[in-house]
């Protein structure tokens, strides 16, 4: 993924400084930083940009994912065959992130942070001592408290995933579809209904830019959207 693909959105600046300073931290410092926060706030799109700005490696975790299969899944990204046991693997992960002084993103964590692979963590990060960036939803924190103490005591830096701003918003309508304006009213209408889900204001830009197209539109607003729909995730009610 490109970086100039990103649009430069308040969660991509907070994830990307996160990670330059645990990056470049005094070396008595831990090196962890976690990112969490509700669905559809951005934070895969953050950890993609930060990926591609500090040449991370990058994890997107499974539910599925075994301790062996998490292990498999970062020598994989590191173009590294593995061994046959798991300490070994293991130790081939560390070092390749010990000598290479790559971050590591691992993206979705809450899908293992809860089982027994998410120790794994913790053994790469004290073989290592190297920076690791874990992004997932807004349990992340307390899940890591209760099971994975050590872990938790070596963060850095923790980063709320914040709600869409109406600056993130604008800025995402004028990179996706600049053939069009969309005044300030509709946008904040639209962030107003869905929380500043990000995920959900893209769903109604595009239907927006749809609308205006069939339309003949080359600006709306709140006027020219009238009693339209704004989607905020919910099943329209059945009519009738």
């Amino acid at each position: 993924m490109s970086v100039n693909a990103i649009v430069p959105l308040t969660n991509v600046g907070l994830l990307t400084a996160a990670v330059a300073s645990a990056a470049h931290r005094p070396p008595e410092l831990p090196g962890l930083v976690v990112m969490y926060g509700p669905s559809g706030y951005g934070k895969s799109l953050a950890a993609a940009y930060a990926a591609n700005l500090h040449r991370a490696y990058y994890i997107q975790c499974r539910e599925s994912f075994t301790k062996k299969a998490f292990v498999i899944a970062m020598l994989r990204e590191m173009g590294i065959a593995p061994m046959k046991t798991l300490n070994d693997m293991l130790d081939q992960v560390a070092e390749q992130l010990s000598r290479s002084g790559r971050p590591m993103i691992i993206d979705d964590v809450q899908y293992i942070i809860e089982k027994s692979a998410a120790n794994i963590i913790t053994d790469l990060y004290e073989a290592s001592q190297g920076t690791i960036i874990l992004i997932g939803e807004e349990q992340v924190p307390a899940a890591m408290s209760r099971r994975l103490e050590r872990l938790h005591n070596r963060v850095l830096e923790w980063v709320p995933a914040q709600a869409a701003s109406l600056d993130d918003v604008r800025t995402l309508a004028d990179k996706s579809y600049p053939n069009i304006e969309i005044d300030d009213d509709l946008l904040e209408a639209v962030n107003d209904r869905v929380k500043g889900c990000l995920r959900r204001v893209a769903v109604n830009l595009y239907q927006i830019h749809n609308e205006a197209t069939a339309n003949g539109w080359t600006m709306v607003g709140l006027r020219e959207w009238g009693d339209r729909e704004i989607h905020t995730g919910q099943p329209p009610a059945r009519r009738g």
